[in-house]
């Protein structure tokens, strides 16, 4: 009977969930979904000096944020637990000890400075460094004599000189190792403390494990694992190794592209919904046409074996249209829920429980939801419809309004025009800010923009006519008499 899918996603908490690491825990959680089965979370926590709570706490969170919800974990249990390697030592032991009473593994008493010697001499013959296997011989008396005596010592596992391992990978196909190239590993460090490549190899058999998707890094880790799992009886998994994610210039992602994690993203204001739909074409793809897929899409269409086993690129400027596309499909109503925790972290408390205010800040985010790539410039965008004062950048001023008599005249006639409006609307605001380029000969640049500062603050802002509708005659006029007077003031 086959296996009910169980695959999992160990992230280690020692910062913040990197881009790469969310992938992985897409790609799980979608094939879980697809085949039946469960995502488990594991916290690989064995790291004292890295292992923190609050990392715990924020992986946690960003993986819930982008919806990816786990079956079993350190949090909501299951049959499987615990989810903490921390909290798995005794039962890494045990195994030890069945693989020393085998003979997969021994006891290593070679010093640092030995080993050390060994590596210079592998460098000084251009070849990559591999364990002797000097311990090896050490049984019996010899063996129970320096364990008396409390010599530091490693535990090694004993690999063959001869053969091959075999992964089967679903992404990468057949792919060989030497054991010849592998050599004798550490599986316990001197201090006690297990490795890597033994511990993860214990939960994922002792949690059932049934296919293990995890980033191509980890791909010269996996004949390690299988030896071990070997030694032990343990059904393998199947593996899949997932293509390195690369920034503009082919280098592993990195902070010297920009943003890389998950938490970074979400402050900036992009959805949940738009970096888990970009993540999921880091590698895969649908088709040659499809770049919006939903969730419940890409849990329907997902396929693992699809996966390119080349590098995949971070496209900015992707992600940043795909925001775009996303903000202009959603509501004015969800927009405004989704874009009040930064208008509050500004300062500004919307009302919303009032509906003409309501209605009126649903116009303000209709004339900027075509010009917004993310929730986070929301704000900044409207903010000068909020502000009682405006600051303009002394740039700006001086580009503007170094011109002493065309500045004032244009401020005069804009101030005429718009106090005297009767109907405040777009279409007669726009009427009557074009007749003062129909009466100077002004160009239309020269006028609008001196408006578009004196009212905004900014060289770029919302649609000039739609900002002077909402703004309201009152600030309008206050906000273009403030320029008039500077101007007179500074020349």
């Amino acid at each position: 009977m086959e296996k009910k899918v169980r695959v999992r996603f160990a992230p280690s908490p020692s910062g913040f969930l990197h881009l790469g690491g969310a992938r992985t825990a897409l790609y799980n959680y979608l094939f879980a979904k697809q085949n039946g089965g469960k995502l488990i979370l594991r916290i690989e926590d064995t790291d004292k000096s890295r292992s923190t709570e609050k990392a715990i706490d924020l992986i946690l969170k960003d993986l819930s944020w982008l919806g990816l919800f786990w079956d079993e974990g350190p949090d909501i249990g299951g049959d499987y637990g615990p989810y903490r390697q921390r909290e798995r030592v005794g039962r890494y032991k045990e195994y030890i000890e069945k693989l020393i009473k085998s003979g997969s593994c021994y006891y290593c008493f070679c010093t640092s400075e030995e080993l050390e010697l060994q590596r210079k001499e592998a460098r000084k013959n251009k070849a990559p460094f591999r364990y002797r296997g000097k311990c090896k011989k050490f049984s019996g008396e010899e063996l129970e004599k320096k364990l008396k005596k409390k010599i530091p010592f490693t535990i090694r596992f004993a690999t063959e000189n001869e053969g091959s391992i075999i992964i089967e990978d679903i992404i990468r196909g057949r792919v060989e190792f030497r054991k010849e190239e592998i050599g004798d590993f550490i599986i316990q460090r001197s201090d006690g403390t297990l490795t890597y490549n033994f511990a993860v190899a214990i939960d994922d058999a002792l949690m059932e494990i049934t296919h293990v998707i995890r980033g191509e890094d980890h791909l010269s880790n996996t004949p390690k694992q299988i030896m071990i799992y070997k030694a032990l009886g343990f059904d393998l998994p199947q593996f899949a190794h997932l293509p390195m994610i690369f920034g503009f210039d082919k280098k592993p992602l990195s902070k010297r592209h920009g943003a890389t994690s998950v938490s970074e993203y979400k402050d900036k204001g992009y959805f949940a919904e738009v970096l888990l739909n970009y993540l999921a074409l880091l590698g895969w793809s649908l088709d040659d046409k499809t770049t919006i897929i939903s969730k419940d899409e890409l849990i329907a269409k997902f396929n693992l074996k699809k996966v390119s086993k080349n590098p995949a690129i971070w496209d900015i400027k992707k992600l940043e249209w795909m925001n775009g596309y996303y903000m202009r499909d959603k509501s004015l109503g969800e927009l405004i829920k989704l874009a009040v925790p930064l208008f509050e972290e500004k300062g500004y408390k919307l009302e919303l429980d009032k509906e003409e205010f309501y209605n009126w800040l649903k116009s303000c985010f209709s004339i900027i939801r075509e010009r917004a790539k993310t929730l986070k410039e929301i704000p900044e965008l409207i903010e000068f419809l909020l502000s009682k004062e405006i600051s303009i950048d002394d740039n700006d001023w001086d580009k503007l309004f170094k011109e002493k008599d065309l500045s004032e005249q244009i401020m005069k006639l804009a101030i005429k025009k718009v106090d005297n409006l009767q109907e405040w609307t777009v279409g007669a605001i726009e009427k009557a800010l074009r007749e003062i380029v129909k009466e100077t000969g002004y160009k239309v640049r020269d006028v609008f923009q001196r408006i578009r500062l004196a009212l905004t603050g900014k060289l770029v802002s919302p649609p000039l006519f739609e900002s002077i509708e909402l703004a309201g005659k009152e600030l309008t006029v206050k906000r273009l008499k403030n320029a008039l007077v500077k101007i007179k003031e500074e020349n």
